[in-house]
């Protein structure tokens, strides 16, 4: 793992289809984002999610693999975009996400997506998907 590379693990209560859905079904993306999100499921698609403050194109779509760059609207011009890869591992009652996220531009920029990942992504996902089996 580079310097660069950020490598963390999420356990999600849904199965690899659900997660690849909430993952990049725009409609499930605003239910547990409460932002806009527009992806084309095809290499060299477009990626846009948050209402448009991270964009970048598609990579790969796999039956359990994601891949995309993604570049939030404050990196400036010149600064190259970060890639993100997801790898969906079935689990105990669910769906152990393997994201890995290269490429940043600083330090400091990925240890902010250290908590990030949970706080915006992943921690909402779980919390939509709790709620929605009540």
């Amino acid at each position: 793992m580079s310097a660069n590379t950020l490598e963390l693990k999420f356990y999600v209560h849904a199965t690899p289809d659900e997660v690849m859905e909430l993952l990049t079904n725009p409609e499930f993306i605003r239910d547990w984002s409460g932002q806009g999100a527009q992806i084309e499921k095809k290499k060299g698609g477009q990626f846009v999610m948050f209402d448009g403050w991270v964009r970048g194109n598609v990579l790969n779509v796999g039956e359990n693999e994601l891949s995309y760059t993604w570049k939030p609207s404050e990196w400036t011009a010149e600064t190259p975009a970060s890639v993100v890869r997801y790898r969906l591992e079935a689990a105990d009652h669910g769906t152990t996400v393997h994201l890995e996220h290269s490429g940043f531009p600083n330090d400091e920029e990925k240890e902010n997506y250290k908590t990030g990942w949970e706080e915006f992504f992943f921690g909402p996902i779980g919390e939509y998907l709790a709620n929605r089996n009540l």
